[in-house]
């Protein structure tokens, strides 16, 4: 059976201060020489959250980028822009 990895101060302040600054979790194991998986597990034990993004304002709404932030109303700028943007392609049947 594989010995259990040690987790030194250094390695769980550069996952702190990296996954504060909005670092990638990839990222950080890169930098500490770890797979993403064993990073995110370290980071969650250790609490180490990105920070907030901040709120958008469209169309008279404030709308945040939180992943965990609730639904948009039905037909929100915002979602409805992004089906409705661009030209629906024509098709080219000769």
């Amino acid at each position: 059976m594989p010995k259990a990895r040690e987790w030194t101060a250094g390695a769980d302040e550069t996952i702190r201060t990296m996954r504060g600054g909005g670092a990638t979790w990839a990222a950080i194991g890169r930098v500490l020489g770890l797979s993403r998986n064993t990073v995110i597990e370290r980071g969650r034990r250790l609490r180490a959250e990105a920070p907030v993004k901040a709120a958008v304002q469209v169309a008279g709404d404030i709308v945040s980028d939180d992943p965990n932030r609730g639904p948009l109303r039905a037909g929100h700028p915002l979602t409805w822009g992004l089906l409705t943007s661009e030209p629906y392609p024509q098709a080219d049947y000769r």
